[in-house]
């Protein structure tokens, strides 16, 4: 007599994972980690909790924070895929901001610095609009 865990046919079957990241996918996440650390360094001292983020499944935003968000990014990189993950309980959509509003912001910090360097010219600085 056979117990559960003996022969292949009790069990989840081996599904295929997705293909592995290309390495401008690769790149395009190790990027985005970085910016993620520079968004969370200059605004989770205001107060923000994370980044909503617009979700294609169920076409509902996603309200994400900013251990949450390093931690997808780092399974994406690992497992090439993120898995799902239980929202926050009634989110205050005041606590969190979009990509594009954080990038904006430390754009905007960024070129406050380098106005206020010794010798800056007041002018340049590289915007996400500049890419």
């Amino acid at each position: 007599m056979s117990s559960f865990s003996d022969g292949p046919e009790y069990g989840v079957p081996d599904q295929p994972g997705p293909p592995p990241l290309t390495m401008e996918e690769r790149a395009g996440v190790l990027d985005d980690l970085a910016e993620l650390e520079v968004f969370r360094t200059l605004l989770e001292p205001t107060g923000i909790k994370g980044i909503v983020v617009d979700c294609p499944d169920c076409d509902e935003e996603h309200h994400v924070d900013w251990a949450l968000m390093q931690a997808n990014l780092r399974q994406l990189l690992e497992e090439g895929q993120t898995g799902r993950h239980e929202p926050p309980f009634d989110p205050d959509p005041d606590d969190y901001v979009s990509w594009d509003y954080a990038s904006g912001y430390a754009d905007g910090v960024a070129a406050m610095a380098e106005r206020e360097e010794p010798g800056g010219s007041g002018r340049g600085g590289k915007h996400a609009r500049d890419d």
